[in-house]
Protein backbone atom coordinates (compact mmCIF):
# COMPACT_ATOMS: atom_id res chain seq x y z
CA UNK A 1 0.00 0.00 0.00
CA UNK A 2 1.24 3.32 -0.76
CA UNK A 3 2.08 6.12 2.28
CA UNK A 4 -0.12 9.41 1.98
CA UNK A 5 3.47 10.91 1.45
CA UNK A 6 4.06 8.84 -1.27
CA UNK A 7 0.69 9.53 -3.08
CA UNK A 8 0.82 13.15 -2.11
CA UNK A 9 4.24 13.14 -4.29
CA UNK A 10 2.66 11.39 -7.02
CA UNK A 11 -0.51 13.70 -7.12
CA UNK A 12 2.02 17.14 -7.14
CA UNK A 13 3.84 15.79 -10.26
CA UNK A 14 0.39 14.68 -11.89
CA UNK A 15 -1.01 18.57 -11.12
CA UNK A 16 2.61 20.22 -12.30
CA UNK A 17 2.68 17.75 -15.36
CA UNK A 18 -1.12 18.95 -16.38
CA UNK A 19 -0.46 22.23 -15.85
CA UNK A 20 2.49 22.40 -17.71
CA UNK A 21 0.87 21.25 -20.88
CA UNK A 22 -2.57 23.51 -20.13
CA UNK A 23 -0.03 26.02 -20.37
CA UNK A 24 2.61 25.17 -22.56
CA UNK A 25 3.44 25.98 -26.28
CA UNK A 26 1.18 24.62 -28.88
CA UNK A 27 1.82 23.50 -31.90
CA UNK A 28 -0.41 23.18 -34.96
CA UNK A 29 -0.33 21.25 -37.91
CA UNK A 30 -2.65 22.18 -41.26
CA UNK A 31 -4.01 25.30 -40.27
CA UNK A 32 -3.37 26.00 -36.89
CA UNK A 33 -2.86 29.87 -35.56
CA UNK A 34 -5.31 32.17 -36.27
CA UNK A 35 -6.40 31.65 -39.22
CA UNK A 36 -6.95 27.91 -38.60
CA UNK A 37 -8.91 28.81 -35.48
CA UNK A 38 -12.59 27.42 -35.01
CA UNK A 39 -14.56 30.39 -33.32
CA UNK A 40 -14.57 29.00 -30.14
CA UNK A 41 -10.02 28.81 -30.26
CA UNK A 42 -9.20 32.84 -29.08
CA UNK A 43 -6.93 33.88 -31.92
CA UNK A 44 -3.13 35.37 -31.70
CA UNK A 45 -2.43 39.03 -32.04
CA UNK A 46 -2.07 39.56 -35.90
CA UNK A 47 -2.81 37.90 -38.94
CA UNK A 48 -0.76 37.96 -41.57
CA UNK A 49 -1.97 37.61 -45.02
CA UNK A 50 0.45 36.33 -47.95
CA UNK A 51 0.97 35.54 -51.38
CA UNK A 52 1.64 32.16 -52.79
CA UNK A 53 1.47 30.45 -55.79
CA UNK A 54 -0.96 27.23 -56.41
CA UNK A 55 -2.31 25.29 -58.59
CA UNK A 56 -5.85 26.22 -58.95
CA UNK A 57 -8.34 24.76 -61.79
CA UNK A 58 -4.99 23.58 -63.30
CA UNK A 59 -3.36 26.91 -63.90
CA UNK A 60 -0.63 28.75 -61.44
CA UNK A 61 -2.28 31.41 -59.83
CA UNK A 62 -1.09 33.82 -56.95
CA UNK A 63 -3.53 32.95 -53.86
CA UNK A 64 -3.97 34.66 -50.44
CA UNK A 65 -2.99 32.27 -47.72
CA UNK A 66 -2.92 33.21 -43.92
CA UNK A 67 0.42 33.22 -42.15
CA UNK A 68 1.43 29.60 -42.04
CA UNK A 69 0.94 29.03 -46.02
CA UNK A 70 -2.78 27.80 -45.79
CA UNK A 71 -5.23 28.66 -48.98
CA UNK A 72 -7.54 31.22 -47.72
CA UNK A 73 -11.25 30.99 -49.31
CA UNK A 74 -14.01 33.12 -49.36
CA UNK A 75 -18.07 32.02 -49.57
CA UNK A 76 -20.06 33.61 -52.30
CA UNK A 77 -23.33 33.84 -49.47
CA UNK A 78 -21.22 36.14 -47.08
CA UNK A 79 -21.94 39.94 -47.47
CA UNK A 80 -19.51 42.62 -46.45
CA UNK A 81 -21.80 42.74 -43.31
CA UNK A 82 -23.16 39.73 -42.20
CA UNK A 83 -20.90 35.94 -42.35
CA UNK A 84 -23.57 33.35 -43.61
CA UNK A 85 -20.76 30.33 -42.76
CA UNK A 86 -21.00 30.02 -38.89
CA UNK A 87 -21.56 27.66 -36.44
CA UNK A 88 -20.82 23.81 -38.22
CA UNK A 89 -19.88 25.76 -40.93
CA UNK A 90 -17.39 28.09 -39.53
CA UNK A 91 -15.89 24.46 -38.17
CA UNK A 92 -15.48 22.98 -41.27
CA UNK A 93 -14.12 26.31 -42.78
CA UNK A 94 -12.85 28.24 -40.09
CA UNK A 95 -12.68 31.92 -40.62
CA UNK A 96 -9.76 34.30 -40.68
CA UNK A 97 -10.09 36.12 -37.72
CA UNK A 98 -8.40 39.29 -35.71
CA UNK A 99 -8.36 40.39 -32.61
CA UNK A 100 -5.91 43.66 -31.94
CA UNK A 101 -6.96 46.89 -32.64
CA UNK A 102 -6.30 48.46 -35.88
CA UNK A 103 -6.22 46.53 -38.98
CA UNK A 104 -4.62 43.23 -40.35
CA UNK A 105 -1.50 43.54 -42.49
CA UNK A 106 -0.34 41.69 -45.45
CA UNK A 107 3.27 40.25 -45.28
CA UNK A 108 3.47 41.89 -49.55
CA UNK A 109 1.65 45.18 -50.95
CA UNK A 110 -1.54 43.80 -51.86
CA UNK A 111 -3.75 45.15 -55.07
CA UNK A 112 -6.79 45.29 -52.62
CA UNK A 113 -7.69 46.28 -48.80
CA UNK A 114 -8.21 44.04 -45.62
CA UNK A 115 -10.04 45.14 -43.39
CA UNK A 116 -12.04 43.44 -40.21
CA UNK A 117 -15.56 42.83 -39.95
CA UNK A 118 -17.58 42.09 -36.60
CA UNK A 119 -19.74 39.37 -37.34
CA UNK A 120 -21.14 35.82 -35.50
CA UNK A 121 -17.64 34.57 -35.83
CA UNK A 122 -15.74 37.55 -34.05
CA UNK A 123 -13.78 39.91 -35.45
CA UNK A 124 -13.00 38.45 -38.91
CA UNK A 125 -10.97 39.60 -41.65
CA UNK A 126 -12.03 40.51 -45.08
CA UNK A 127 -9.95 41.35 -48.39
CA UNK A 128 -12.15 43.42 -50.25
CA UNK A 129 -15.53 43.19 -48.14
CA UNK A 130 -15.14 39.39 -48.36
CA UNK A 131 -14.57 37.66 -45.11
CA UNK A 132 -11.93 35.01 -45.39
CA UNK A 133 -11.89 31.19 -44.32
CA UNK A 134 -9.30 28.36 -44.48
CA UNK A 135 -10.86 25.21 -45.78
CA UNK A 136 -9.76 21.86 -42.72
CA UNK A 137 -9.55 19.40 -45.88
CA UNK A 138 -6.42 21.62 -46.60
CA UNK A 139 -3.86 19.43 -44.97
CA UNK A 140 -0.73 21.43 -46.56
CA UNK A 141 0.06 24.59 -47.64
CA UNK A 142 -1.22 25.84 -50.92
CA UNK A 143 -3.76 23.03 -51.48
CA UNK A 144 -6.66 24.23 -53.14
CA UNK A 145 -9.28 21.39 -52.06
CA UNK A 146 -11.99 23.65 -51.42
CA UNK A 147 -11.64 25.68 -54.52
CA UNK A 148 -15.73 25.88 -56.59
CA UNK A 149 -16.85 23.22 -53.59
CA UNK A 150 -21.04 23.72 -54.16
CA UNK A 151 -20.35 26.49 -56.21
CA UNK A 152 -20.23 28.69 -53.52
CA UNK A 153 -17.01 28.33 -52.46
CA UNK A 154 -13.42 30.04 -54.07
CA UNK A 155 -9.77 30.70 -53.67
CA UNK A 156 -9.27 34.25 -52.92
CA UNK A 157 -6.49 35.88 -54.76
CA UNK A 158 -4.98 39.27 -54.56
CA UNK A 159 -7.06 40.86 -57.75
CA UNK A 160 -10.46 39.31 -55.97
CA UNK A 161 -13.47 42.37 -56.31
CA UNK A 162 -17.00 42.50 -56.34
CA UNK A 163 -16.97 42.54 -60.46
CA UNK A 164 -14.67 39.38 -60.47
CA UNK A 165 -16.67 36.70 -57.85
CA UNK A 166 -18.16 33.73 -59.70
CA UNK A 167 -22.20 33.78 -60.11
CA UNK A 168 -23.45 31.24 -57.34
CA UNK A 169 -25.41 28.49 -58.29
CA UNK A 170 -28.13 27.21 -55.56
CA UNK A 171 -27.35 24.06 -53.70
CA UNK A 172 -29.16 22.10 -50.79
CA UNK A 173 -25.83 23.33 -48.88
CA UNK A 174 -23.37 25.78 -49.29
CA UNK A 175 -21.29 24.27 -46.70
CA UNK A 176 -19.01 21.53 -48.38
CA UNK A 177 -20.07 19.06 -45.57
Amino acid sequence: MLSFKRIGQISSIILIAMFAVACGNSTSTGSGGVTGATPSTAPSVTPIVKTATATVNGKSTTILTNDQGMTLYYFTEDTATKAACTGTCAGIWPPLLFSAAGAPTGATTLPGSLSVVTNANGMQVEYNGYPLYTYSKDTAPRQTNGEGLFGKWFVCTPTLSGASAPASTPTPSGYGY
